[in-house]
């Protein structure tokens, strides 16, 4: 007679308090990467991001989000969204060269900064 219940896959996890333990990883050997914990793309610490030269695409991206949010508080405070859409590319267009002048001023600064620590430290 053909069997009518799925026979189970794995045995029953579980001790005498009814708590199951995890049996841990089972299946391919984990890489050395995996082994490490350093994913194959690793995310750049602060410290690293700051020590990027600013780029007009950064730039861009962050000055669209201001544009954006500029618009929505403008068609909240002025209650005409023509004129508010008719805003948003006025301020996209200033708010990208200021957004990189600043964060080149800023990395500048920061360089100058760490140039002037290194020099200490080095004279020391």
């Amino acid at each position: 007679m053909a069997q009518t219940k799925r026979k189970r896959q794995t045995k029953h996890r579980g001790n005498a308090a009814g708590v199951v333990e995890s049996r841990g990883r089972t299946g391919r050997k984990p890489t050395e990467a995996e082994k490490t914990g350093k994913a194959a793309t690793p995310k750049l610490t602060r410290q690293e991001r700051l020590e990027k030269p600013p780029t007009w695409l950064g730039a861009f991206y962050r000055a669209m989000a201001a544009a954006v949010l500029m618009l929505l508080i403008s068609i909240v405070l002025l209650k005409k969204p023509n004129e508010a859409i008719a805003l948003f590319p006025i301020v996209l267009i200033a708010y990208v060269p200021i957004s990189y002048y600043t964060d080149n001023w800023l990395y500048k600064r920061r360089m100058t900064s760490k140039a002037r620590q290194a020099g200490k430290a080095g004279s020391k």
